[in-house]
């Protein structure tokens, strides 16, 4: 086995000035592709070695798609057309603004403008016990593991006598109503319908309950009143349990506890409750405030004028944006194409000029034939033609022609079949402490 000390970054030296990227999200990716050739010499390091589609974890999570369709290799996307452009996959442990230097689990590197695109994490709120036995929906792993929670779950409900344990079993509680717990909940709710019964033919799918927790007084806080009433209408009528201004004070993978006192009995409790920056160590404190990191108008961190932040991670403080920008795809897309053609004005000698994000809308789907969309203009449509704007728009940004022509395909035909054929449990997914769980697993898991 390759021990840490013998790796090495191996980035060429240069004459041109470094940029140094951290995350290979929406932000990171565009600004890579209009840095390179520029005159600049550009690394990026990932922790993973590709780009994913977040706003499609949910479906790779519901085995209504693959995860490798809605994810790309980085080092796909960048080319041998990308003049001088390096990619580490590696782990970055810290920064340090005083000697310019980036530090990483195999060696140090210098930068002239360092880019942090790091994003979110799910934010538990100090909860160690519900990050314990909790499911996260942030990442590829997470969805693979929640797909096997789901469908080992209604494996062992499927052979298990114990009411009580089957009932356990059927209880799924997504904490959290923004985007990704909306879409999930509509997502669940359709293969409750019209997948697993014809998997389990056995089995009263009517006892399947799907809550949907939200701690504010209402479905898709993000979005605007008129959306959220119509979603909370659509979700009603796919059966799904809404509970409003109720916040989750416990789990122990075996109950739900809520603040009041009122409890479930579940095995699976999906995190969607809350994000919060993925930070860096070595920035000033003073450039951190509420788990982001605070930046100018032009996307410089605060104190550090040659280190600078895009996405998620950002909080950029405007008069219309009070709390920072949305943390949805196109603040991080647009900023990190105006990052790069200000780091070119600086190459320049030029000014840079302040970063101005236009507002494409935002939208939700809850499940065939019904979605949200607030558009610009104050435009809100709901139904059938949000569908379709949602469905345009998805492929849209998809990034790959193969993604866009698989993903599109699996949508026509579960259009007309209602079928999901990737219910495979490929990876089981346990939990240490699940006996009963562990118990299942070895029984047909082959040595």
């Amino acid at each position: 086995m390759l021990q840490i000390d013998k790796l090495s970054l191996n980035i060429p030296p240069t004459t041109k000035a470094r940029v140094v990227v951290i995350g290979g999200g929406f932000g990171g990716v565009n600004l890579v592709k209009k840095l390179s050739g520029k005159q600049f010499q550009v690394v990026l390091f990932d922790r993973q070695n590709y780009h994913g589609f977040w706003p499609l974890l949910y479906q790779v999570a519901t085995a209504a798609l693959e995860p490798d369709s809605i994810a790309e290799p980085l080092r796909k996307m960048f080319d041998e057309d990308f003049e001088d452009f390096h990619f580490r996959l590696v782990r970055v442990t810290g920064v340090d603004p005083i000697t310019r230097t980036v530090t990483t689990l195999i060696g140090e590197l210098t930068y002239d403008y360092l880019v942090i695109a790091t994003g979110t994490k799910s934010n538990y709120f100090g909860n160690e016990q519900i990050k314990n036995f909790s499911f996260p929906l942030k990442q590829i792993p997470h969805a693979l593991d929640l797909r096997s929670q789901l469908l080992q779950a209604f494996e062992q409900a499927n052979m298990t006598k114990d009411e009580m344990v089957k009932q356990s079993l059927l209880n799924i509680v997504i904490a959290g109503a923004g985007p990704t717990g909306v879409e999930l909940a509509g997502s669940l709710a359709e293969m409750r319908k019209h997948v697993l019964p014809g998997d389990y033919p056995g089995m009263d799918f009517s006892k399947m309950n799907i809550y949907l927790v939200e701690g504010l007084d209402r479905v898709l806080p993000p979005m605007s009143p008129q959306s959220s009433a119509k979603t909370h209408r659509y979700l009603e009528k796919m059966g799904i349990i809404i509970k409003l201004n109720t916040l989750v004070e416990s789990y122990d993978g075996q109950v739900v506890t809520f603040k009041g006192g009122e409890q479930i009995h579940t095995q699976t409790l999906i995190w969607a409750a809350g994000v919060t920056g993925a930070l860096i160590d070595g920035l000033p404190a003073e450039s951190v405030e509420r788990g982001k990191i605070l930046v100018n108008e032009f996307n410089q961190v605060k104190g550090c004028s040659n280190i600078f932040a895009i996405g998620d991670i950002a909080l950029m403080k405007l008069e219309q944006y009070p709390k920072g920008h949305p943390a949805v795809a196109q603040p991080a897309i647009q900023q990190g194409q105006h990052l790069a053609k200000n780091l070119q004005r600086v190459l320049r000698n030029e000014p840079m000029q302040p970063f101005k994000y236009f507002d494409k809308g935002s939208l939700a789907i809850i499940g065939r034939n019904r979605a949200v969309a607030d558009l610009p203009g104050k435009i809100h449509l709901s139904g059938f033609l949000a569908w379709v704007t949602w469905l345009f728009v998805h492929i849209y940004y998809l990034i790959g022609f193969r993604n866009k022509l698989v993903v599109l395909t699996n949508w026509v035909y579960r259009f007309f079949t209602y079928e999901r054929g990737n219910r495979l449990i490929i990876r089981p997914f346990v939990r240490k402490d699940d006996k009963v769980g562990q118990e299942f697993v070895s029984r047909y898991r082959q040595d």
